[in-house]
């Protein structure tokens, strides 16, 4: 039997707040990356519930848990913006389309880059756990399977758990339960769809 999207959810906190998942027991030496997807049509719902449950609970969780919530859409147009190739790439979707500006700012959006970005961030030592939001809104300028590989030599030994808008079922990722399959076996997912 299927749980519900709700009935996942109730599940998260227990499960990022446990001592096993923030030291990455039992995962037989592997990373401690987490996928936790859910309908792309919950978004709005995934969102509330991260801004209104997830990092404030984490905060008052005795001890506290040190929690670094990272929206990728955000963190790619701060890029762009420090850049000075915002306006530039909104221009020139709007006059050449969506493959010249994606063409354009491949250099600049490649995962590694993003990775190096998204490191200068946050403050690795001082966190518990790293959680990634906004993979939707950021396709197709990042991809996400590539991304999380170039995550792997970043995080040591800190779990992240990415949000994930579709499907992942332990050996690749569908964005919004349509799109090609990317393969991608090396995180876990989060709360199984059954009991």
């Amino acid at each position: 039997m299927s749980q519900t999207f709700e009935e996942r959810l109730n599940q998260m906190l227990p499960r990022i707040a446990s001592a096993d998942f923030l030291t990455n027991q039992g995962l037989g030496n592997e990373i401690g990356f987490w996928i936790f997807d859910y309908p792309p049509e919950r978004e709005m719902d995934m969102r509330a519930f991260l801004r209104d449950v997830i990092e404030p609970v984490l905060a008052k969780h005795q001890p506290p848990i040190r929690s670094a919530s990272v929206n990728l859409f955000e963190l790619v147009i701060g890029l762009l913006q420090e850049r000075g190739l915002l306006d530039k790439a909104i221009e020139m979707q709007q006059n050449k389309g969506d493959e010249a500006a994606l063409s354009a700012l491949r250099s600049v959006l490649k995962e590694d880059k993003i990775a190096q970005k998204l490191m200068t961030q946050i403050d690795l030592s001082n966190i518990d756990l790293l959680i990634l939001s906004g993979v939707g809104a950021v396709y197709p300028m990042l991809r996400t399977h590539t991304l999380l590989s170039a995550l792997h030599p970043h995080m040591k030994n800190k779990p992240l758990l990415m949000l994930f808008p579709g499907r992942y079922d332990g050996y690749s990722l569908r964005l919004f339960n349509k799109l090609d399959e990317d393969h991608y076996y090396r995180a876990f997912r989060l709360v199984p769809e059954t009991h």
